[in-house]
């Protein structure tokens, strides 16, 4: 079915077979705009309620309740060499991984690319539509309930037009990268994004302050947590909150009433989980201790003060947005590995950043501590 309004209109897809036209219709299109909505409230995993895609010519409301060609979906996704365009991507990252296994590839995330154009860092969709385009989109469906169905009129207009209008910005970037020669740069980019972050242990900020056995502790029961929230498919802190876990890593209980006993600790998870908790407990003492990350020294956080003039100084000369580049607590991370405080290299100092931006900087530091 077809669906018509003043300034949109869009396909809905509803079985395997519609999915299959949608394959053919795009087979030729250079790229396509993606977009999910979903819901994550009570579940670890976000809960996929719908999928958008636009050629830039036609536009597509998939419903993933009644689609079940997963085949057909990751072909969508990651089939052939055009580009799937998408912003600020990272939860859709994660519904996708979940849902049908696979990334978008090759992707391209358009508030990356915004960032690296000098438009603006962590620019919303709203404002690069109203930045590329001059149109002012509404905000009135951002909380609706996606699972119910039918959808209103104005979800599936709210749905099209986040990829509608995505499928317009994308070239205007796209022409503006190819001119200063960066839409390598945006891609590879976008295609370092992953999901997962930092990981559940950086949650745990002051970790690194605890007694190496209680470190490994908190990592026995960050791990257990993990398993468990997986298996449930419940939110982290529904099994265990973070303070919980704090206060066994510092107690580390050896019996029921001292388990019982940890601040917080709720009943109803020492009925379930008492024996396997103090099991991990335990086992922890066999492990070694983990390595966490901790803050930089006060000579490190020194000197990358001082280089936040040449941070900016690089970003003007590229015209990107300074964050993009680096972060504080990167550029903190590279001094500290440059005056031998660390050995720890991060990743994202690789690929594009190594040339235009990490040697100027690293020619700078050694300029400031006189090596």
């Amino acid at each position: 079915m077809t669906v018509q309004s003043s300034t949109d209109s869009w396909h809905w897809v509803r079985s395997d077979a519609e999915l299959q036209a949608v394959l053919q219709a795009t087979a030729e299109a250079p790229f396509l705009a993606i977009d999910t909505e979903f819901r994550r409230r009570d579940t670890f995993y976000p809960e996929v309620a719908l999928l958008q895609v636009s050629s830039g010519i036609t536009t597509w409301l998939i419903d993933p309740l009644q689609v079940n060609d997963l085949v057909a979906l990751r072909t969508l996704l990651s089939g052939g060499d055009r580009l799937r365009v998408l912003h600020s991507a990272s939860e859709d990252l994660e519904v996708f991984e979940h849902w049908l296994g696979c990334l978008p590839e090759p992707r391209v995330d358009t508030q990356k690319a915004a960032a690296m154009l000098g438009l603006g860092f962590g620019l919303s969709y709203r404002d690069l539509v109203a930045e590329l385009l001059g149109i002012t989109l509404d905000k009135e469906e951002t909380q609706s309930d996606w699972l119910a169905r039918p959808l209103s009129a104005a979800q599936c207009q709210y749905a099209a037009r986040d990829v509608i209008y995505l499928a317009e910005c994308w070239p205007l970037l796209q022409t503006r990268a190819e001119e200063r020669g960066t839409l390598a740069w945006i891609i590879e980019e976008s295609g370092a994004m992953t999901t997962g972050g930092k990981g559940p242990l950086a949650r745990f900020k002051s970790a690194w302050k605890l007694a190496p056995r209680e470190q490994a502790v908190l990592a026995a029961l960050v791990a257990w947590r993990e398993e468990q929230a997986r298996q449930r498919d419940k939110p982290r802190n529904w099994i265990l909150q973070d303070k919980v876990i704090s206060a066994l890593a510092k107690k580390r209980p050896n019996s029921l009433a001292q388990l019982s006993a940890v601040d917080g600790m709720p009943p109803g998870v020492v009925r379930r989980s008492a024996k396997r908790l103090l099991e991990v407990v335990a086992s922890a003492d066999e492990q070694p201790t983990p390595v966490l990350p901790r803050p930089v020294g006060s000579e490190a956080r020194a000197v990358a003060k001082q280089l936040l003039p040449d941070l900016a100084s690089v970003a003007a000369s590229l015209e990107m947005s300074p964050e993009i580049l680096m972060s504080v607590r990167d550029l903190e991370a590279l001094v500290a590995y440059e005056i031998g405080e660390t050995d720890r290299m991060l990743p994202q100092w690789s690929g594009w950043r190594q040339d235009a931006v990490i040697q100027p900087l690293k020619a700078r530091i050694r300029t400031l501590v006189g090596t």
